[in-house]
Order: C-alpha cells, then sequence, then structure tokens
C-alpha cells in the first residue's frame, strides 16, 4: 500500500536552531503513528510541515502523493494543535461552523456533521456555551472534535492528551483506534513512553533526527529492552553508532 505521508531528507532550520536533520519516513493508511521524543525534539515542527503550515529547507514532504504544502490536501487532513486553536468567546457551535466553513464542509451537511462530532466527544449538552467556560480537557475534547468535523483521511495530533485526566486519554485513545480501523492514518505526537505502545509504528526522534522507527515490540528487540523507556534513552546515548549501521 502507498504511503499516505512520505517525508525524504527532509530538514528545517529555524535560525543557529537546527530543528530536523535529513528526516526519512514513510506513513500508511489504517495505521496510528506515534512521534516520540522529548521536548525539543522536532516533532511538532515535523507535523506543521506535515499539515502544510511550514515549508523545509531541505528535502520534500509528500501527502496523498503531492508535495507539501498543497490546497489540494487541506480538506483531507484534520490538525489538532497542541494548543487548542479556538475562539474562547464563541460557542462550541460557532467554532465549528467556523472550522466546517474553513474546510469546505457543504452547508447542507454541516449541521448533522456538527451534530454528530459533539456526540463523539460528549459535549453536545454543552453545544451552545462559550468556550472560555470550559475546562482544560472539555477543550481538548472541543478542539478534537474541530479536527474531525470534515472527516479527514488523515489526522494530526499533536500532544492531544496534555493534561487529560486518564479516563479521558483512555476514552481519546479508543476513538483513535476506531478512525485507524476505519483506514484512516494518525500521526500523534507525544513525550509520554507509556502512550506508545498503544502506536502501530513509532518514529523515536532526538535533536532533529530519527534515531529509529518501527513497531514498539521491534524497537524493544532492537535494543533488549522490555519497556519503550530504556529503549529509548539506549538508542538516544548510542545514537551514534546507530546511525552509522544504517538503523533508522
Amino acid at each position: 500500500m502507498d504511503p499516505i505521508v512520505e517525508t525524504e531528507r527532509v530538514g528545517k532550520r529555524f535560525g543557529a536552531v537546527q530543528a530536523l536533520d535529513e528526516v526519512t519516513l514513510a506513513i500508511p493508511r489504517g495505521v496510528i503513528f506515534g512521534l516520540l521524543g522529548p521536548s525539543g525534539s522536532g516533532k511538532t515542527t515535523l507535523i506543521r510541515l506535515i499539515a502544510g503550515a511550514l515549508r523545509p529547507d531541505a528535502g520534500q514532504v509528500c501527502v496523498f502523493g503531492r508535495p507539501q504544502p498543497s490546497r489540494a490536501n487541506a480538506a483531507r487532513i484534520g490538525y489538532m494543535t497542541q494548543s487548542a486553536a479556538l475562539y474562547p468567546d464563541l460557542s462550541l457551535r460557532e467554532n465549528l461552523a467556523f472550522f466546517g466553513t474553513l474546510y469546505g464542509v457543504p452547508e447542507r451537511h454541516l449541521r448533522a456533521r456538527i451534530e454528530a462530532v459533539v456526540a463523539e466527544v460528549e459535549l453536545a449538552d454543552r453545544l451552545d456555551s462559550p468556550l472560555h467556560t470550559f475546562s482544560g480537557g472539555m477543550r481538548q475534547r472541543a478542539s478534537l472534535a474541530c479536527a474531525l468535523l470534515h472527516e479527514p483521511d488523515l489526522l494530526i495530533l499533536d500532544e492531544p492528551t496534555v493534561g487529560l485526566d486518564p479516563v479521558l486519554r483512555r476514552t481519546f485513545w479508543e476513538r483513535f483506534r476506531q478512525l485507524a480501523a476505519a483506514g484512516k492514518a494518525l500521526i500523534v505526537s507525544s513525550h509520554v513512553m507509556d502512550e506508545a505502545d498503544r502506536c502501530d509504528l513509532l518514529a523515536f526522534l532526538r535533536d532533529g533526527r530519527v534515531l529509529a522507527t518501527g513497531s514498539p515490540a521491534a524497537l524493544r528487540d532492537l535494543t533488549g529492552h522490555a519497556n519503550l523507556e530504556d529503549a529509548f534513552l539506549s538508542l538516544a546515548t548510542g545514537v551514534g553508532s546507530l546511525l552509522e549501521g544504517g538503523i533508522r
């Protein structure tokens, strides 16, 4: 199956900071692909390149077979940013209507889609409440609803469970699994290692470089460690020799 997302030796610099350095990845349909790494490892920069919000300085990012950024791709991508990019003085309904229009959801379908996504994230009773009255967890759910509104083929989620309680975090991951089973591709960034085992495939990032990619089981086998945190630390401390040996 052809990948939905391909990055080929992608580099991105901000002034003196090399945020990404020769990042090569392939992400197929129907998987949850995790980007794991500490703050500053390049996860958000990579996500913004895939979403088409940035241009690479080197290499190429292709989504649905087209180089990013591409207007044709925009309607097929849902992007949940790390901080909820919603309008706090507008109600949830008004936020969803605004983003639905931006995504090109036909007016005749928009009302039904709004009702469907608020039911999914269990916010139907707050549909006409302004966002500034929402708790942090509710704002996360509202942000997910906006990303799902236009039924995207690729869902990009930048640290979507930060600040959520364990019950709500589990609910989010159950929904992510349902979307992958329906043939969507999901990219989920996190620095929380206990979430990594929920992904089908992982890329470990550090200092803008990919240390290794593979399934959680394959990465544990690669390093000989029983848990992914130890596997990551092993790869991070041995990055020079691993990259020279061709492990990506």
